[in-house]
């Protein structure tokens, strides 16, 4: 027989653009095309219409820890996703402390990776992937998973990435620590751009959809 199926467009129509050093929020509810957007942007998926420019080195935090080995301990693991995100290994050895220091693995640098918790892995993989010096940095709500003195951590050192210059995306449900941090915002909601702009005006508007949302049920 026949399968039928309904077409899903998880995107629709969707232009921007950031300025090189900008720190740029995408908000909106679950399922609106947040974390496809960035995959885009990140080369994970191909958009069917339409194309994206960037322009320099993109370290993308959406799906932290892949290319991880669970058989192997994370020292090695450190060495391969480093060399995953384009680091040279006398770059991954001359930063190698560091990596575990700001991790605050060091006593498990010998255990397989098999035996860390889930946080564990995240700490590891976002203290690797800081590593890297991006020109573009994309950050998919990775940070909800650390517990607070660890998200405190990588707030810290994604203002040291903002004094740098570095372009970052920021893609959380946080609206205050996205408040706190992002230039500029843009909300989506079922695939569609809402606003665009000031990040206070952006995350009000969002406040506005959900209350309405609220009300219709």
């Amino acid at each position: 027989g026949y399968y039928t199926y309904d077409e899903f467009v998880a995107l629709n129509d969707i232009s921007f653009a950031v300025r090189p050093g900008e720190t740029f929020g995408i908000i909106g509810p679950n399922g609106s095309g947040k974390s496809t957007l960035l995959k885009i942007i990140a080369g994970i998926y191909y958009p069917d219409r339409g194309g994206v420019v960037t322009t320099g080195k993109i370290v993308s935090f959406v799906e932290l820890g892949v290319g991880f080995q669970p058989q192997l301990p994370a020292r090695d693991n450190i060495f391969l996703y480093g060399a995953i995100m384009g680091l040279k290994k006398s770059e991954i050895r001359d930063r190698y402390e560091d990596i575990l220091a700001f991790a605050e693995l060091k006593p498990f640098e010998n255990m397989k990776l098999k035996n860390f918790s889930s946080g564990m892995v995240v700490r590891l993989a976002f203290s690797t992937a800081i590593q890297t010096d991006p020109d573009i940095l994309l950050v998919d709500e990775v940070l909800a998973v650390g517990d607070e003195y660890f998200q405190k951590k990588c707030i810290e050192k994604i203002k040291e990435l903002q004094e740098k210059k570095t372009t970052i995306l920021f893609v959380s449900h946080a609206l205050d620590m996205v408040g706190n941090i992002c230039d500029r915002c843009l909300l989506l909601n079922k695939g569609n751009m809402v606003q665009i702009g000031a990040t206070s005006e952006v995350i009000d508007r969002y406040h506005q959809i959900t209350r309405e949302h609220l009300e219709e049920r």
